[in-house]
């Protein structure tokens, strides 16, 4: 009886020391979990401009963001609209999330929505003025997404669009700067 009080005091001594160092210990962060998908770079605002230099080809330029409805409404029209001109216009999103969203949110809906252009964050103090700010789209954009901007291949605007695009409008556009690049 004796030794059997003895092992029930030294393993209740145990256990009493581990439930110590267990609570002792720092509370763990929680963790964001890292979408998979295409990747998103974070751009400020001579990113932005540099983006918006003459190219080779014409550039269509969609500004949005995950929390916007017009904007989610209206991507499945831009992935088919990257489809169909791949290798004929450079196509790219900017995403107007939180910089936080970076590695999670955007992502992930890059992902349902099945694109595969190249995607980018601007993260700057006042987003609305940054875009207004680049020279030729501040008559056109009043500070609502999506907009969405079709550029030359010397880089002036060919089009100009605030809210959700009509496909139909945009593939003409499109059409007419590819066919006046060659």
């Amino acid at each position: 009886m004796k030794l059997l009080l003895t092992k029930l005091g030294f393993t209740a001594s145990i256990l009493a020391v581990c439930v110590a160092l267990v609570c002792g210990q720092p509370a763990k962060k929680p963790s964001v979990k890292q979408a998979t998908g295409p990747s998103v770079k974070q751009i400020d605002l001579e990113g932005l401009k540099a983006l918006l230099k003459p190219s080779d080809k014409p550039r269509l330029i969609n500004f949005w963001a995950t929390w916007c409805d017009p904007c989610r409404e209206e991507f499945p029209e831009l992935v088919k609209t990257d489809a169909s001109y791949k290798g004929k216009i450079d196509f790219l999103t900017v995403s107007l999330d939180d910089v936080e969203d970076i590695g999670t949110v955007v992502p992930k809906f890059l992902t349902e929505m099945k694109a595969t252009m190249p995607a980018y964050l601007l993260k700057v103090a006042d987003e609305d003025a940054a875009i207004a700010a680049i020279s030729g789209i501040s008559s056109d954009f009043h500070g609502s997404l999506p907009f969405t901007i079709l550029l030359k291949p010397n880089g002036e605007i060919a089009y100009a669009h605030a809210g959700k695009i009509h496909p139909e409008e945009l593939n003409t556009e499109i059409t007419k700067q590819i066919s006046s690049a060659r």
